[in-house]
């Protein structure tokens, strides 16, 4: 399979562009293999400001996306992918109730590859096709892709990046089976219509009112 990858130079502009919209991150998490692009993943740590983890993949936007034709002038083919945990997650941990989070940053990263389509704002992807949930800690067994917030939570604006033309940043928000189905039975509208702010903070809850029963 062809390798899709950044240059030196892009990765440092996208460095510096996660630097400025989420914040410093003193750690990254960098891939070992990598056969069709490289997803490192930069770690914001907690701040006072914003208490929790942020982790942004930097390397899903080197490969286009097969975006339908109609939606050619919206410049949706690249995209790096952002979740935020709490902050006493142990975002060291290869257990996988601890590392299901990072885990799907890289599936999601790669499903445009392997299917051979595309993600944007509102698509979802489920665990497995039995809905299983990605960890023993959780029932969420499915992610939507929002808009994402950055360190003065305001939306992250897309980035331009040379001739790779703009790259979005999307927000992984877990779903319940539930509340899938209602998505995919009504809108992303619908649903979010139906979820309290105070559970739209983006910050991973494992213990969050399901908005689909």
């Amino acid at each position: 399979m062809k390798g899709f990858f950044y240059s030196s130079k892009e990765v440092n502009k996208i460095e510096a562009y996660i630097q400025k919209q989420y914040g410093d991150f003193p750690t990254v998490i960098h891939e070992i293999v990598s056969p069709d692009i490289h997803v490192d993943i930069a770690l914001i740590p907690p701040s006072d400001e914003q208490p929790y983890y942020k982790l942004v993949t930097m390397g899903a936007g080197a490969y286009k996306m097969n975006v339908p034709r109609e939606f050619g002038k919206r410049k949706l083919e690249r995209a790096e992918y952002v979740i935020f945990l709490p902050k006493d997650w142990n975002v060291q941990s290869d257990k996988e109730e601890d590392y299901w989070p990072i885990r799907y940053l890289k599936v999601m990263a790669r499903l445009p590859i392997v299917c051979e389509t595309w993600l944007g704002l509102g698509h979802t992807m489920q665990a497995d096709e039995e809905g299983k949930p990605f960890a023993e800690n959780t029932k969420f067994n499915s992610l939507i892709l929002l808009r994402s917030i950055g360190k003065e939570n305001q939306v992250v604006e897309p980035m331009r990046l040379g001739l790779f033309g703009r790259v979005n940043f999307y927000q992984l928000y877990p779903l319940y089976q539930e509340e899938l189905d209602f998505k995919m039975e009504h809108s992303m509208s619908d649903l979010i219509d139906k979820i309290d702010d105070e559970d739209l903070n983006l910050v991973l809850n494992l213990n969050r009112k399901n908005y689909g029963i």
